[in-house]
């Protein structure tokens, strides 16, 4: 009696053993023994077992693992023991609750004689994952390691669906399902869902982890457009394997019509290659790949393409030396980091280039790039030390004519080294600076520059709540410069020395205003710097490393007002400025500043560089507004002193429900002769974009960029209409661009992708 109840109880495994890729949550108490006898008396009020069989099932070594893990609930209405017929019989709303899952059936029936376990009528298992399989029929046999089902439904934690007609667990744990139906999509009474995937036989290989699909069709509102008689996939329990993945479909100027297929590699579980042939009408074959390893300490990604083809057309000026003539054209994308030890890490992001044109040819991501940078450093991080070393190298890819930029430098080596000492019983402290920087061309100016800084820094908190800052510093730079033309045409070659002290006191005092509903702080701040007049020696040395010149509410109250080390912000000066903003108690933040700059001698300093003949700065200062989900916004001004005509101005800001979303941004340069882009002195450009939310699946939105600075046109301007919903996503998105370049000029781009969620992507571009 005791085998037969065990047996019976052990049902809780059926749909387990058939599946073990569904599952559901389901946390069952923890009971001592004497409680599981009473409850089973209590829940089986007309069960038909006696109490001593009970306590024989639950007697052992409860502490064993095995046990524990292998603990039973089970409930039903009847039980009946039929001796001669050798069966137990459980019958009425039938409950097995083992390790996480749960069984209801109308009635479970075990076959001592032949080890067969049947469940009938409305058989349902809830899994550990939230998916839930039906039935009308469930048989095991061979000690259920064998059995099947008939008119099986899966209800998956996802909410999608399968559909069986009959399921069947063989030999090695094998499983084979018939006319079979998946869908992700919701399914309405009478209507075929938006698409499904049938197919005639399904076949589970556990051993090869792969699934088998024979005669399978993809059907679109019930009609089929997609038929194969065999392919397969991995099973949900592999991460990662070698194979095919789904081609693209694509189209440009350059290209013409292609195909790309991809090829995936999984050379190892950290290790994997990607090769991606691209077949063009126009070009023959554009070879692609893609590389990725992960190692102990770091990771490594690689990617490229290659095409042995000529440009279709030649720009009107003169191509830079650097430039490929031949057909051979690529491009190879390499990023790394490693962990060298607890203290040091290494990075690397390579970026070569055939030629300026090639990433626009192929519609690379990168196409819009004016430069790109390469770079390799390593940087030590330990306690109050800071150490990096790196290296930089220049690509031009733009289609502009840049005669001023054409030879870039290879900075090799860059270093820095920054120490800050501890603070005292005043909290002083020192910090300490290290610069060294080569900069190499082949014909233009060389030049090498070491810079120590030796700064002493004490912070001060009054008992009225100003806030002091105490600032002293001697940079000390000494130079070997080649071959350097400065702007009288004249030439240096030779070393150069300078030293610059500095001592600079900040001073805020925040005064904050609270009622029920906000805190509102205005804070004044005022900034003097004391510093020697002169000694630049901008005619013996080159600018390389702060030729951003732009006084803004970034930096107009810092002491060093420059980007990098080759230029010295020299002169005494006063910058005020006002900070104010407000916080709501459970939403919204709005903030403003504005600051001005006094020097004391007109010709020195930030504002000589900014052409601007006055002891007094232009204002500069920032908004920032964000009331409410529906509003935010950020603007960055600068006002001419005298007339108060804007200098520069940034705006974005972003309004409106998601029903209707607007994005707005407008940018506003006045000519900096300085700049490297000629002919783009100035600069205004407007963009704004709409994002309309149609209905519940359809969504839109449109965008135009506007130059507004010499010709008022569109630079570039589209739009896209998606469909999104729980199994399917459409995008089709049109843009054209209007550059500069008269070979890219109108081009078109058109990019329309269907995505059948949960099975793969169909796209044209």
């Amino acid at each position: 009696m005791n085998k037969t109840i065990l047996k019976v109880i052990t049902i809780g495994f059926i749909f387990t053993q058939i599946n073990q890729s569904v599952g559901s949550e389901y946390i069952a108490g923890q009971l001592t023994d004497k409680e599981k006898i009473t409850q089973e008396k209590s829940i089986l009020p007309d069960a038909k077992i006696e109490q001593s069989n009970i306590t024989d099932i639950y007697s052992g070594p409860s502490s064993s693992k095995e046990d524990e893990e292998s603990e039973i609930y089970f409930s039903a209405d009847e039980m009946i023991n039929d001796d001669k017929m050798q069966t137990v019989t459980a019958i009425g709303n039938v409950n097995i609750i083992k390790n996480d899952t749960t069984v209801i059936a109308d009635k479970v029936i075990y076959d001592q004689k032949d080890d067969i376990v049947t469940a009938v009528g409305n058989v349902i298992m809830v899994e550990k994952d939230g998916n839930v399989i039906f039935s009308d029929y469930v048989r095991l046999t061979d000690k259920m390691s064998k059995g099947s089902m008939d008119n099986v439904k899966v209800v998956m934690a996802n909410e999608n669906r399968i559909a069986a007609k009959r399921f069947e667990r063989v030999e090695e744990d094998n499983k084979i399902m018939n006319n079979v139906v998946y869908t992700p999509c919701n399914v309405c009474q009478n209507k075929d869902p938006l698409w499904q995937l049938k197919a005639q036989k399904v076949t589970h290989y556990a051993k090869e982890q792969n699934v088998v699909y024979n005669n399978a069709f993809l059907e679109v509102l019930g009609v089929p457009v997609l038929y194969t008689p065999y392919f397969s996939h991995p099973d949900p329990t592999v991460k990662r394997r070698s194979g095919f993945l789904p081609p693209g479909i694509l189209s440009t100027k350059y290209l013409g019509s292609s195909l790309k297929t991809n090829y995936f590699w999984a050379i190892s579980d950290h290790e994997d290659l990607t090769i991606s042939p691209t077949f063009t009408s126009d070009r023959g074959i554009l070879w692609g790949a893609n590389y990725n390893k992960y190692f102990e300490n770091g990771e490594l990604f690689a990617s490229g393409t290659y095409i042995n083809g000529p440009r279709e057309t030649k720009p009107d000026y003169e191509e830079p030396k650097y430039d490929s003539d031949d057909k051979n054209r690529g491009n190879l994308f390499l990023k790394s980091r490693y962990e060298i030890n607890d203290y040091w890490v290494s990075n690397a992001d390579i970026k070569y280039v055939s030629d300026r044109y090639y990433l626009k040819d192929i519609s690379a991501p990168e196409k819009d790039y004016t430069w790109l940078t390469s770079t390799v450093n390593a940087q030590g991080f330990d306690n109050r030390n800071y150490a990096s070393i790196e290296a930089y190298y220049y690509k031009l890819i733009t289609y502009y004519d840049l005669p001023r930029a054409t030879e870039k430098p290879f900075v090799l080596p860059l270093f820095d080294y920054e120490n800050y000492g501890p603070s005292n019983k005043y909290g002083a402290y020192t910090k300490t600076t290290f610069n060294f920087a080569s900069v190499i061309r082949d014909e233009e100016a060389s030049s090498q520059r070491l810079t120590m800084i030796n700064s002493w820094n004490l912070p001060y908190t009054s008992p009225y709540g100003e806030k002091y800052k105490l600032s002293a510093s001697v940079k000390s730079d000494l130079y070997y410069i080649d071959h350097y033309t400065n702007t009288d045409d004249e030439t240096f070659t030779g070393t150069v020395a300078r030293v610059f002290p500095q001592v600079g006191l900040e001073w805020r005092l925040p005064f904050i205003r609270a009622t029920e509903s906000s805190r509102q702080i205005l804070e004044p701040v005022v900034v003097a710097v004391a510093a020697p007049n002169g000694g630049n020696k901008d005619d013996k040395i080159p600018n390389e490393d702060s030729q951003d010149i732009e006084l803004d509410d970034t930096n107009i109250l810092s002491l060093d007002r420059y980007a990098g080390y080759d230029r010295n912000d020299t002169g005494s000066r006063v910058s005020y400025g006002l900070n104010w903003s407000s916080y709501g108690d459970t939403f919204g933040h709005t903030s403003a500043f504005i600051a001005q700059s006094y020097r004391f001698k007109k010709d020195e300093g930030f504002g000589k560089n900014l052409n601007q003949d006055s002891y007094f700065s232009d204002y500069v200062g920032r908004m920032n507004a964000k009331p409410n989900e529906y509003l935010d916004l950020n603007y960055r001004f600068s006002l001419d002193k005298n007339t108060l005509d804007f200098t520069y101005s940034e705006l974005s800001a972003t309004f409106g429900p998601e029903m209707l979303k607007t994005y707005v941004s407008y940018i506003y340069l006045q000519s900096n002769p300085n700049s490297i882009i000629q002919g783009y002195n100035e600069r205004k450009e407007l963009y704004t974009s709409i994002k309309m939310k149609l209905t519940r699946d359809w969504s839109a939105s449109i965008y135009n960029r506007q130059d507004l600075a010499n010709i008022d046109r569109s630079l570039e301007h589209g739009g896209s209409i998606t469909y999104d919903n729980e199994c399917l996503r459409f995008i089709f998105d049109i843009r054209r661009y209007n550059y500069a370049s008269s070979d890219y000029n109108g081009d078109f781009e058109f990019t329309a992708t269907i995505l059948l969620k949960t099975l793969g992507t169909i796209g044209s571009e």
